[in-house]
């Protein structure tokens, strides 16, 4: 069956982790994605894990459901192939700073002369209207500027990146939500718009709902910060082997907790007798529970838990996630023969659709795997893409 965005063209000049992570998401649901690369690539085709130059781990986990061209912008050659390709695009999307984009000629006004009804979408690190604008970012700084990087000072532990490309990755999906809007527009109106998704505004919108807190009010009525959420007993709890994750949250969670460790008298203790007095007390709860699951080991309190209505789980290590049975069960891990990489293991989409299901339809694309398909397709003979190769306006990996 088609993914919901099939028959939609989307062109993506995007490299690193949160251009490549958004457009991905609009090919596996059914879109047409032609990735455009600069001479020297994608620089996540050098990061990481790699069986063959140009197709690194990080790369393949990027790029599926797309294809590959490769063109050199500040050529004339290499320009008016990208302007083909845009006038036959619904989708534009990228994640240049503006001035090196307007540079090359390729801001949305000048796009727009070409393709007057696209969609155009940036992804940057901070809105153009603020006095952040046309900063360059990465991960980390986004991290810290948003105030995420803090959390873990504000909860008593030393404060540090996670571990994660956790902006990135949020940004992905906030641009992927807005492009999807726009591409709902545009099949009910015709018309294009620009876009602009800032990894900043995009990160504090994310952490912020629950640690705005007294801010949300004018004037304040206290600082920002969730003092619950921020704890320093706020830790996976230690058992008698190891480590669990467990939250009795409701009464009704408390009360089968208790009654599971033959603890009931514990429910007339005043710091536990509702949801208020819990969360003004947190840290006497955290202890108690802490104290309590020392008693057991973790496989024991995951079974225990889990019948009584708990929410817990073992904290798994990375190799774990791999192997774990539930992700097996739904078919989490998919493996793929790739032509040149042999055997390779994706991530199937982690959402599905009755009608209109994302599938993985295409390999990640060698560095200019399709170039010469591409500009065939978009009006571009034998001759004339072999004088572009030499001229080196466009870049041919098949060759």
């Amino acid at each position: 069956m088609p993914g919901p965005f099939d028959g939609i063209r989307v062109v993506d000049m995007t490299t690193v982790f949160v251009g490549p992570y958004s457009s991905q998401l609009l090919g596996d649901m059914g879109a047409e994605v032609i990735k455009v690369e600069a001479p020297d690539g994608d620089l996540t085709r050098g990061s990481g894990p790699a069986q063959n130059t140009g197709m690194a781990a990080s790369f393949l986990q990027l790029n599926r459901n797309k294809r590959a061209i490769a063109l050199n912008l500040k050529t004339e050659g290499g320009a008016e192939a990208f302007r083909a390709l845009l006038r036959e695009t619904d989708l534009f999307v990228h994640n240049m700073r503006p001035e090196p984009l307007e540079r090359l000629g390729f801001d949305y006004d000048r796009v727009r002369e070409i393709n007057p009804n696209i969609i155009y979408c940036n992804i940057w690190g901070f809105g153009r209207e603020g006095r952040y604008a046309g900063q360059a970012a990465y991960d980390d700084v986004i991290q810290g500027a948003s105030g995420f990087v803090a959390l873990e000072g504000f909860g008593g532990k030393e404060a540090r990146y996670v571990p994660s490309l956790i902006a990135d990755k949020t940004t992905g999906l906030f641009a992927a939500y807005a492009m999807s809007a726009a591409l709902y527009h545009k099949l009910a109106t015709g018309e294009g718009q620009e876009i602009e998704v800032p990894m900043f505004e995009s990160m504090v919108s994310f952490i912020f709902p629950e640690h705005l807190c007294g801010e949300s009010f004018l004037p304040p009525i206290g600082p920002p910060g969730s003092i619950r959420h921020a704890k320093p007993m706020r830790w996976p709890y230690k058992t008698k082997d190891g480590h669990i994750c467990a939250l009795p949250s409701s009464d009704k969670q408390w009360r089968g907790f208790l009654k599971a460790v033959d603890r009931e008298d514990l429910w007339e203790n005043p710091i536990l007798k509702d949801r208020k007095s819990r969360t003004a007390n947190i840290d006497a709860v955290n202890a108690l529970i802490g104290e309590l699951m020392l008693e057991r080991t973790t496989a024991e309190w995951t079974k225990l838990l889990a019948e009584a209505g708990v929410p817990c789980m073992p904290i798994s290590s990375l190799e774990e996630v791999v192997a774990d049975g539930h992700l097996a069960d739904v078919g989490f891990w998919q493996e793929m023969d790739h032509p040149s990489e042999g055997r390779v293991r994706l991530m199937k989409p982690p959402y599905s659709l009755s009608k209109s299901p994302p599938t993985i339809r295409r390999d990640p694309p060698r560095f200019g795997e399709h170039t010469s398909a591409i500009l065939a397709e978009h009006g571009y003979d034998a001759d004339e893409i072999a004088r572009l190769l030499n001229e080196g306006a466009v870049l041919d990996g098949m060759e």
